[in-house]
């Protein structure tokens, strides 16, 4: 065997361990995100299903009206508290303090759910799942295998979240049916493009930490955190185009 075959020989075989690291990676992250869906929709349902936990979340408004209670405002609002507390602090919480973090956000997003056990019928829940889930896999296999660098689409999709999340809370207040509609399909849009982008994030801070295997472990629970968000948000934005009330 020549200099040259030796050399690719050695290449190849890098390759093909970094190509496994890399799948084991991705693998990991897949897990815990999966098993966060898990814990929420088990949670969702328990606390949607419970008398005893929809008469504290609700309650009655002068005119005779449901509403959400001030613990029920809490309760849904807690995650996003959650996340700020996790995207500032990353950096100097441990490996273990993460995961913590990542369960105990995963729990708290389940009670927020509750309404849609209450609202929506098992049926129309379990079909918007698994639409949710075969629409997420195809984004997130595409942001995984594209050679096309989706960094230009950063900028888009925080905007456009933001602007998504400001126009909500404005629209608790109105409460416009017609706006809460068109921001469900622009936020079915950009769950979708969130999903390639952050499966391609993901795969770029694998090489980033791949000799490091601290820095992989915090790097597949924060990537496993992200694509949660991604696929929590695209079910919850189905949900409420495609799901039948009771």
């Amino acid at each position: 065997m020549n200099a040259w075959e030796r050399q690719s020989t050695v290449a190849s075989g890098q390759a093909r361990a970094v190509d496994q690291g890399l799948r084991s990676h991705m693998l990991k992250v897949y897990n815990y995100m999966a098993s966060g869906v898990f814990l929420t929709g088990i949670i969702a349902y328990f606390a949607g299903t419970s008398d005893a936990f929809m008469n504290m979340m609700l309650s009655m408004r002068p005119d005779g009206s449901i509403g959400m209670s001030g613990l029920g405002y809490l309760v849904v609002f807690a995650p996003i508290a959650l996340v700020f507390v996790m995207m500032f602090r990353m950096h100097t919480m441990s490996t273990q303090s993460l995961k913590m973090m990542f369960w105990g956000y995963a729990g708290l997003m389940g009670l927020s759910l509750f309404s849609i056990f209450h609202i929506y019928t098992g049926e129309s829940i379990l079909r918007v799942f698994f639409i949710t889930s075969g629409t997420f896999g195809l984004l997130s296999m595409y942001g995984y295998t594209t050679k096309r660098d989706l960094t230009s689409w950063r900028s888009f999709l925080f905007v456009g979240l933001w602007a998504v999340f400001i126009t909500s809370i404005v629209n608790m207040f109105i409460a416009s049916s017609a706006l809460q509609m068109a921001l469900s399909y622009v936020g079915v849009a950009l769950a979708l493009g969130l999903t390639a982008y952050d499966t391609q994030k993901v795969k770029e801070l694998y090489y980033h930490n791949a000799g490091s295997p601290d820095g992989l472990a915090r790097s597949s629970v924060m990537g496993a955190l992200t694509l949660y968000f991604d696929f929590i948000y695209l079910f919850i934005n189905l949900m409420r185009i495609m799901g039948d009330r009771r």
